[in-house]
Formats: C-alpha cells, sequence, structure tokens
C-alpha cells in the first residue's frame, strides 16, 4: 500500500509485457485495486503510449471508497481496502466502477463453467465490471482485465459455488 517499488515493478515488467502483447493498443483495462501498485504502474505507462487509453478501477459497491464513499465490510477478498492506498495514483484512473458480491460470484462461478478456469470472488468483480462497462464502449473496443486470485482458496466460503441438487 505503501511500497513504491511495487508501482516500480509493474512499469518495468507488467506494462511492458502488455504493450508487447498489444501492439496496437487497448482501448480499456478494466482491474481491481488491491495495493494500488499494479493500476498505477501499468496506468502510468500505457497512458503516456496510448493517450486514448481509458483506464477503470473495481471497487465493491458496499465500500465505494475510492468513489468518495465510506468503508464498510465486504466479501470481495483482494480489492477492497477500506482506504485509497498511498501508491494509488487517482490522477491515472478514468473511473471507478461498483460491484456487487453477488454478481462477482456469479462471473466467477461463469469463468469455471463455460471457460474451465477457476478464478476468485476479486476476479469475478473485475469480469462482471466488464461486462457492465461493455454496453458504454464501442463494439469493437479492446479491453484488458485481470484475473488475480484462483478460486480454489474459495471453495470453502459460502455461496462462492452453486448449490448442489437435493
Amino acid at each position: 500500500f505503501n511500497n513504491a517499488a511495487n508501482v516500480a515493478v509493474h512499469v518495468r515488467t507488467t506494462a511492458e509485457e502488455i504493450a508487447a502483447d498489444f501492439p496496437d493498443g487497448l482501448d480499456a483495462i478494466i482491474t481491481g485495486v488491491g495495493t494500488g501498485g499494479h493500476i498505477t504502474g501499468v496506468a502510468k505507462v500505457l497512458k503516456a503510449r496510448w493517450p486514448k487509453l481509458k483506464v477503470f478501477a473495481v471497487e465493491p459497491v458496499t465500500s465505494p471508497v475510492l468513489s468518495g464513499g465510506s468503508p464498510s465490510p465486504h466479501p470481495i477478498q483482494g480489492i477492497g481496502a477500506g482506504f485509497v492506498p498511498k501508491i494509488l495514483d487517482m490522477e491515472l484512473i478514468d473511473g471507478v466502477i461498483q460491484v456487487d458480491a453477488e454478481p462477482a460470484r456469479e462471473m466467477a462461478r461463469r469463468c469455471a463453467s463455460e471457460e474451465g478456469m477457476l478464478v476468485g470472488i476479486s476476479s469475478g468483480a473485475t469480469l462482471a465490471a466488464i461486462a457492465q462497462k461493455l454496453p458504454e464502449l464501442a463494439p469493437d473496443a479492446v479491453v484488458l482485465g485481470f484475473n488475480y486470485d484462483t478460486g480454489e482458496r474459495y471453495l470453502s466460503v459460502e455461496g462462492f459455488l452453486p448449490a448442489l441438487p437435493a
């Protein structure tokens, strides 16, 4: 939350990997905010490279701190720390997308059943935020989101897996 090296490593590595993978650029990055290092480092480099790039942070609707609201407990582990991290540069963020826990869980479940990828609830939140934002973007928009966590750690969390038929 306070370590400048966190931002620096994403400037030096993650942003360059993204630039190499998307030589024609991106239209939007939509991702959760934990420490703030990842989104800040990536946005710093890529917004300079692609001036039209929009970067959107994802936060829990019940703890909308990045949007100026009050912190509150929420079940989306890994994002929504309850404060604005010191290393998060809000000047690089074009908007904040709020996601409720149930759509986050649902998107994580869909990712597992439709794509075969077992991701966690914060990854589901990013996917739900992308789904929420897509209608506002051009049909040919190139959007990048990040799935940070595995669903393995959530297997015992009530409500993560669908109920088994009786």
